[in-house]
């Protein structure tokens, strides 16, 4: 007998939910092959076998919660291509199970299968509240078709005597029923817990979709980041001219020598490296009532995948050249849209990028991503007509931004940071000297 655990998933991550099992209970499996999925907060794990046998028991549903270490699953060694005997009239994993076949049910004995006998009025205390019972019996009973009687119409002064009439033979015992039966019919329900919000019934044309724990992670930094921070966004716009005209004489050369493509992206890592020398500040992360700026420039990359957003880093960009940068985002944005990085690759980032001009974006605002206090915005090119040495020229335009945290990064700063990025895309060749 081998156990499945929930493997070591990568620093300050001790939990992951259960994405789906690839297996089934009684399924055999060869050692080396994929089991069950999980889904972190960042990407996605396969756990594998360790060995062959046959999948003996699921020990954790898909969609709980596990911790790293925990067991969620036992295969029987030596036994595969041998389905394991089912106990009848069990239920597989993750199937709702038969109910017996019973009129009723008794809602405090969960999973006992017992005859429920009707309450006896009698009794004068109220039946439990069950799916054939909504209500409480004394209630039911008291308003039950075959028990009320119509009502006679009557004047004013026939209700009057009826009211003082019925006064005196009220006794207290028949004023306690009925005020418990008030009491259980108007009773308020249990008080929402702060935080938490109750469901709304839908219409028909409206879905209620459960949150992925990487989207509930992304929803709780993003909101971290904006109670967070002091963060303010500063824009400029780059002239793009230089860097298309570049690829164009040099596409071809570089993806023959390299075997990738020259895209935007290595252009604006060399810039955002040469400003942060310039610029350390950007290039720090706040500690208590310390700053801890930082001398090595690993930069995220934004990616947009089906499950939402992932910053993988390409580490120590100012010593890698143009195709090794362009090398590195390529193969990080394909395994990210794969769901196959490696929580180790989505930390550690010092200062970010986030492109989103290849969606069409003309202008937007980027959020920071703590503990960095720095994040770079690219957006579409557009011709726009631009006053050059005193004529109206057409010429291909970017607009940029850098959202910053004002606690340690001033404004002047922010400026003149953003600045240093555009005179180094303008002037590309100042990318090999400073970047």
């Amino acid at each position: 007998m081998a156990d499945i655990k929930v493997p070591e998933l990568g620093e300050s991550i001790v939990e992951a939910a259960i994405l789906s099992w690839r297996k089934n209970e009684g399924d055999p499996v060869a050692k080396g092959e994929t089991v069950v999925e999980l889904e972190t907060d960042k990407v996605n794990v396969e756990v594998a076998s360790e060995e062959d046998g046959v999948l003996e028991a699921i020990l954790k549903p898909a969609g709980e919660t596990v911790s790293v270490g925990e067991t969620i699953a036992r295969i029987r060694s030596g036994a595969a291509g041998q389905a394991a005997q089912q106990v009848p009239n069990q239920p597989a994993r993750g199937q709702e199970p038969t109910p017996p076949e019973t009129k009723h049910s008794n809602a405090g004995e969960k999973g006992l299968a017992v005859e429920s006998r009707p309450v006896e009025a009698s009794q004068g205390k109220t039946g439990p509240q069950t799916a054939d019972n909504p209500l409480p019996a004394a209630l039911d009973q008291a308003t039950a078709p075959s028990s009320v009687t119509p009502p006679t119409p009557r004047t004013p002064s026939q209700r009057r005597k009826a009211r003082q009439a019925d006064g005196p033979q009220a006794t207290p015992a028949t004023s306690a029923a009925r005020t418990e039966v008030v009491r259980e019919a108007t009773a308020p329900t249990a008080p929402v817990a702060p935080g938490t919000t109750t469901a709304s019934p839908l219409r028909p044309d409206e879905d209620r979709i459960p949150m992925t724990r990487r989207r509930q992670t992304i929803a709780r930094r993003l909101l971290e980041a904006k109670q967070s921070t002091a963060m303010l966004t500063t824009f400029n716009e780059i002239d793009m001219s230089a860097v298309l005209d570049l690829r164009r004489r040099r596409k071809d050369q570089f993806k023959e020598e390299h075997g990738v493509g020259l895209g935007f992206m290595s252009f604006f890592t060399k810039a955002a490296v040469g400003a942060l020398k310039a610029f350390p500040m950007l290039n720090a992360e706040i500690e208590g009532n310390e700053i801890v700026v930082k001398h090595h420039y690993d930069i995220g990359i934004a990616v947009a995948t089906p499950a939402g957003l992932v910053v993988p880093v390409v580490r120590d960009a100012d010593r890698l050249t143009f195709a090794e940068i362009e090398s590195r985002i390529t193969d990080l944005a394909k395994r990210a849209r794969e769901g196959t990085l490696h929580p180790q690759e989505l930390q550690g980032g010092t200062f970010t990028i986030t492109n989103g001009g290849v969606f069409g974006s003309l202008f937007s605002t980027p959020i920071l991503n703590p503990p960095q206090v720095g994040i770079l915005g690219m957006h579409a090119i557009k011709e726009r007509p631009v006053a050059v040495e005193g004529q109206i020229v057409l010429r291909p335009m970017m607009y940029v931004a850098l959202s910053y945290d004002h606690r340690i990064v001033d404004g002047a700063e922010a400026v003149q940071f953003l600045v240093k990025v555009k005179e180094m895309v303008e002037d590309p060749e100042t990318l090999l000297l400073e970047g």
